[in-house]
């Protein structure tokens, strides 16, 4: 395994890296998803039988990144000072933006991911009934900040 790889050791096991050396900084993470849905079910959103999908998604969200080192076996928990959940919908779907902020020694890039990734799925979990053909794309980190490795800000594309 290459050393650049900090979960595995010499030997190429897995392991949770050691980060008590480390400096307590800020540091902060927002990542994206996108749930395409056809525009018919869209405009039955505000019907769904089962409450407002959004706002439950929102709050499945910030629920997921608070649970992220149980989900991700090598992520340390992280006591997190900050998590959102943005989500507004678009023609053809549902776009959300997860944010994620803590003072501590590690990032919290994977809090981020997993807020987005969970709200992601609620959308889908509570329109699956209207459309089975729902698709969940475009999960990718937009930008962290803090820690050793600094800043990083994904450049904008033009698509969704």
């Amino acid at each position: 395994m290459s050393s650049d790889l900090s979960h595995f050791d010499e030997a190429g096991s897995a392991r949770m890296v050691d980060v008590s050396a480390k400096q307590n900084t800020r540091r902060t993470a927002r990542a994206h998803a996108f749930v395409r849905i056809r525009p018919d079910v869209l405009r039955r959103l505000p019907e769904n039988p089962k409450g407002d999908p959004l706002e439950v998604a929102r709050l499945a969200g910030i629920m997921a990144a608070k649970k992220t080192a149980e989900l991700i076996p090598l992520c340390h928990p992280l006591l997190l000072t900050h998590v959102g959940v943005d989500i507004s919908v678009e023609q053809d779907g549902v776009r959300i933006v997860a944010s994620a902020a803590t003072t501590g020694p590690t990032g919290v890039e994977m809090e981020a991911m997993t807020a987005a990734a969970a709200a992601a799925l609620t959308v889908y979990d509570m329109t699956k009934a209207l459309d089975k053909a729902i698709e969940i794309t475009d999960l990718r980190l937009l930008e962290k900040t803090g820690g050793k490795s600094g800043d990083f800000h994904r450049l904008p594309d033009t698509g969704v």
